[in-house]
């Protein structure tokens, strides 16, 4: 099942929309079969993404690592060395070269964690496209650093104040806005799922992440019993996933937000937590976090791309189906792995990618040491240092915040500050 059938994956997917959207989705669908079967459109991509996003990403041997858990040889594709800092760059590209071939000249994109918004600002700039991001209030203000970048990259970043205030909330938002500008803008949806033909446009996008491990593999001769990928919406698993699906192995393992616990809004478990069922919502039919009467319930996460309802069609079918086994991870096992693989790797995951990285500290010593495991670090931890620090030295963070605040209300350079 690496492609839809009429947009549906077995049950899940379609094409739930106002009629307002059909005609630019089936034109969408339309335009990007027809791109991809265009050589120079296939060219143009690849150099921009050899040149600019700068691909291929490494495979590195987690040697350390691997030492330390003595178990199963660990590998980690460094997804986070991509351009922006994360997968999400591969996607917006595609979309924004595809919306420009469309003559569209406007582009929305809602954001969560904040790298997708980013990667779609820094592409709308290399391709000279006018870019709006919505992004839910409680985003804003965990991914200030975020926020940041995309403003330097031109981008108008829209702050939404209804609902849970996060990435649900962004998508209802970036859908009513396209609904309303259909001619002119194209929704950049961020994750492999939504309406059709979104789900088969992302993991296209992104399957050059598995291309190339696939490619990295065979050179290395490796011997791979998993691969394991953390899951939001799903674009960097699907995508690492892709050319493995129709295959009997290596294990495909996805990571959902374990949150804080098994609760109802405590996690962001669709196809691991006991609030989940089948569902329709913005657009698609896919497995959600719902009540009694098909409304979202509030999920809860400590990275915010992984502070989501639902999951990509594809993913879901896949998950009913067997082909990927999903497991999850609670908050503190994700903190744990970003210091770990930071201490002994000299490699800083993000929040979401350290939950992929907390399974495979788990699975590693299961494992025989011929056998290798392959984490897909989908982005840099960069971007989470107003998460990370309040957790790992929040007496040193809480004294600058006063301090930065304190020479800002006096207009007083840098050099000029009080000690701390």
């Amino acid at each position: 099942m690496t492609h839809s059938e009429n947009g549906f994956f077995n049950e899940f997917g379609g094409k739930y929309v106002a009629e307002v959207l059909r005609r630019p989705l089936d034109e969408l669908e339309v335009a990007f079969k027809d791109a991809m079967a265009d050589t120079d459109f296939v060219s143009e991509l690849e150099t921009i993404q050899r040149d600019y996003i700068g691909r291929e990403t490494p495979l590195l041997y987690a040697k350390t690592a691997t030492e330390i858990l003595g178990g199963a040889q660990i590998y980690i594709k460094l997804e986070g060395l991509a351009n922006t800092g994360a997968h999400k760059i591969n996607n917006a590209i595609g979309q924004c070269l595809l919306a420009k071939r469309m003559g569209k000249k406007r582009i929305i994109a809602e954001t969560g964690a904040g790298q997708h918004g980013v990667a779609t600002a820094a592409a709308c700039a290399k391709l000279g496209l006018d870019c709006t991001v919505y992004m839910g209030e409680v985003d804003v203000r965990r991914q200030q650093p975020n926020v940041a970048a995309m403003e330097m990259y031109g981008a108008k970043v829209h702050p939404v104040t209804s609902g849970s205030r996060t990435l649900k909330d962004a998508v209802n938002e970036a859908m009513r806005d396209w609904a309303a500008n259909p001619d002119t803008t194209h929704y950049v949806l961020g994750s492999a799922l939504g309406p059709a033909p979104f789900p088969d446009i992302v993991r296209e996008f992104q399957s050059v992440i598995g291309k190339e491990v696939k490619r990295q593999v065979q050179e290395r001769d490796l011997d791979v019993e998993a691969l394991i990928a953390c899951v939001g919406g799903g674009s960097n698993s699907i995508g690492f996933f892709s050319p493995f699906i129709d295959e009997q192995k290596p294990r495909l393992i996805g990571v959902e937000a374990g949150g804080i616990g098994p609760g109802v809004g405590e996690n962001a478990s669709r196809m691991t937590g006991n609030a989940s069922r089948d569902g329709i919502l913005q657009g698609y039919k896919s497995r959600f976090l719902l009540d009694e009467d098909g409304q979202a319930l509030p999920t809860r996460s400590i990275s915010a791309g992984l502070d989501y309802c639902g999951i990509g069609p594809q993913l879901a079918a896949l998950g009913k189906s067997g082909r990927i086994e999903f497991t999850s991870a609670l908050d503190d096992e994700a903190l744990n792995a970003v210091k770990f693989f930071a201490k002994n790797e000299g490699v800083l995951f993000a929040m979401e990618s350290a939950h992929a990285g907390a399974q495979a500290i788990k699975l590693a010593p299961t494992l025989p040491k011929d056998k290798a495991i392959i984490v897909n670090m989908s982005g840099r931890g960069d971007k989470d240092i107003f998460i990370t620090c309040p957790v790992f030295r929040p007496a040193e963070w809480k004294q600058f915040l006063i301090s930065e605040l304190e020479r800002l209300n006096d207009s007083k350079d840098i050099h000029e500050a009080k000690l701390m």
